[in-house]
């Protein structure tokens, strides 16, 4: 890929599985990050695995096995997560999920990207984040964080649980959930807080969202899970994608994701930064442009 160099990370949090995935064609410069989110009603595959691992292997698989021709562009990206989408609707369909009960299904967030010689290509749903870095020290965030105002929500209600005196991760949970439940009742949904997810709906064809940058001055890009944000004291604080970028750049990926994991551990009942469990999945691509 004449120069470019990448580094990732894929890194399970404080739960059982790991609901994140890397996507990797080096030779074809496409690369991407997956988020997958477990249903609100209980689901076990056979051998154990949630309904967000599910949907976060079935989105990779689909992207690393479709083929992607030279003059592929944007679009052809966007048909990759639609893909993918119908499978996974395919998947949940075998396995007895009521399509109607959001609630039930599995989901995922994506974001993957195409490095051409000119050009980049991506196409995102959900809150995986692309940020642009530049050679004159700047930095773009390129996508939405399509989640955000169904996560500051989620985010409010537990700061008031907590302040109402509710203890324990378990009974949070529980006063939180009616408010978890409203935002996933809102996936690929019209209206203003309505967002794009992978989650078997054929109306996510509607809202995946893609485009195209050039590579004029162009350092490096960071494809980013939510798990990678520094968490905030204050729900009411938006999550800064650039915030994350900039940490990158300085400290480099793999130190900076390290130091996430520690700086997580000093609140461990979610308390001083508010958020439902201790330690999210983190999974991130780096991608170093050589200067041309």
């Amino acid at each position: 890929m004449g120069g470019l160099t990448f580094r990732t990370v894929c890194i399970r949090g404080s739960g059982e599985w790991n609901e994140d995935a890397l996507i990797v064609r080096e030779r074809d410069g496409l690369f991407g990050v997956v988020d997958g989110a477990t249903s609100l009603v209980p689901f076990r595959a056979p051998s154990g695995e949630t309904g967000g691992v599910l949907a976060s292997r079935i989105t990779a698989e689909t992207v690393m096995g479709m083929p992607l021709g030279a003059d592929a562009k944007a679009a052809a990206l966007a048909d990759m997560l639609a893909e993918a989408n119908r499978r996974l609707a395919a998947e949940m369909a075998a396995c007895g999920i009521d399509p109607a009960r959001k609630e039930a299904l599995w989901s995922a967030g994506a974001l993957i990207v195409r490095v051409r010689p000119d050009a980049v290509d991506y196409a995102q749903a959900g809150d995986c984040m692309l940020v642009a870095g530049y050679r004159d020290g700047s930095y773009r965030v390129l996508t939405r964080d399509q989640l955000a105002a169904a996560d500051r929500a989620t985010l409010r209600r537990w700061a008031e649980a907590a302040a109402s005196g509710i203890t324990g991760r378990d009974a949070r949970w529980q006063a939180v959930l009616p408010t978890i439940e409203a935002g996933r009742r809102l996936a690929n949904a019209p209206g203003p807080e309505g967002y794009a997810v992978l989650n078997g709906d054929p109306a996510f064809a509607r809202y995946v969202e893609s485009g195209t940058i050039n590579r004029l001055g162009l350092r490096s890009l960071l494809l980013m899970t939510d798990g990678l944000y520094v968490p905030k004291a204050d729900p009411a604080e938006a999550f800064d994608a650039e915030e994350t970028a900039r940490l990158v750049g300085r400290m480099g990926l793999e130190a900076y994701a390290e130091w996430l994991v520690q700086y997580e551990r000093s609140d461990p009942d979610c308390t001083r930064f508010p958020r439902v469990k201790r330690s999210d999945d983190k999974t991130a691509v780096l991608l170093e442009f050589p200067e041309v």
